[in-house]
């Protein structure tokens, strides 16, 4: 006796549900990660930096996003942002699918942070003899940091960051609590 039969989600409007779910899933990760990549990576180089003000500000935006769940994240950019906004804005932004790009910013932050410590983590295992391998050949500081610091970093992020970009899929279940419909 069979309880289940898996052949229904294949035919007919689960099967239209499931394709359409599965493609918002794909569109919500892909949008929040090409905002939460550069987001991160800007966030752990002011992390790294020496200046110790950069420091602070990045330290604060990691944990100030890291520690508020990424329910109260996704309320807030629904509920409270758009009431934050001029009327023009606000009208462009319900106009147009403010579940999807409320839950865009929501992901990209959270999960921009989260990059940005795996980012940073990548950062530091960068030699520092190579930054001054850099500095010694006549690069300045922000051009030894991006054609030498960073590509070396992202390389050695790319198993954590790839582990992130899943927990960022997975992540975007949570969109249907404003609307998202998967």
């Amino acid at each position: 006796m069979q309880f289940f039969d898996p052949g229904i989600l294949q035919s007919g409007q689960y099967h239209d549900w499931l394709v359409q779910g599965l493609i918002l899933s794909l569109q919500l990760t892909a949008a929040s990660f090409v905002l939460a990549l550069p987001f991160g990576a800007l966030v752990a180089l002011m992390r790294s930096s020496p200046n110790r003000v950069l420091q602070g500000i990045g330290a604060t935006i990691v944990e100030g996003i890291r520690n508020v769940p990424l329910l109260a994240h996704l309320l807030f950019w629904y509920f409270a942002f758009p009431e934050l906004l001029p009327e023009s804005l606000k009208m462009a932004l319900y106009d147009s699918n403010p579940e999807a790009i409320c839950a865009v910013i929501a992901l990209s932050l959270y999960s921009g942070v989260h990059m940005a410590e795996d980012i940073r983590s990548g950062i530091r295992a960068v030699p520092a003899s190579q930054l001054e391998a850099a500095r010694s050949l006549g690069l300045g500081r922000l051009a030894a940091v991006r054609l030498v610091l960073m590509p070396q970093a992202i390389r050695i992020a790319v198993p954590p960051l790839l582990s992130q970009t899943v927990n960022l899929w997975k992540d975007t279940s949570v969109a249907t609590v404003i609307g998202a419909a998967e």
